[in-house]
């Protein structure tokens, strides 16, 4: 059984901030998740293309640079990412253009219990065998 709490996220990048990197504590043994809904121009942005990488570490450990915005004033001011889940640690980078390029998500925790409390939410055998049995249709 795991309990936990969401927190908001969010980040901002700009020409002077051209990245963010998004970590925990390497000794925290709980389960984090950054989940992405939305990458938007913010007031200040000019009509350019604002690329937005995320810089992460494939199954190979070896790092990985993914585009996931375009983003353009007049065209595409706004993207949903539809909680969009990467795990920590991770970093946004502003590619190419100068933003101000805001990131909003949700940040989830999920704290681990004692093992022993997970026993008693699984199904025992007994329960579905108490289970009537399904009877064909009449014709």
């Amino acid at each position: 059984m795991q309990l936990g709490f969401a927190a908001l996220f969010g980040c901002e990048l700009t020409a002077s901030t051209k990245s963010y990197t998004f970590q925990v504590d390497e000794e925290d043994d709980s389960d984090h998740i950054l989940a992405l809904s939305v990458v938007s121009l913010t007031d200040g942005a000019k009509d350019e293309c604002n690329v937005v990488e995320v810089v992460g570490r494939n199954h190979e450990n070896q790092e990985i640079a993914v585009p996931v915005a375009n983003l353009k004033l007049s065209c595409q001011p706004l993207l949903s990412l539809d909680n969009f889940k990467l795990q920590p640690p991770v970093t946004f980078r502003l590619a190419a253009g100068s933003g101000p390029v805001h990131l909003a998500g949700w940040h989830r925790i999920m704290h681990r219990e004692d093992a022993s409390f997970e026993e008693d939410d699984d199904l025992s055998e007994e329960d579905e065998e108490e289970l009537p049995p399904i009877k064909p249709a009449k014709k």
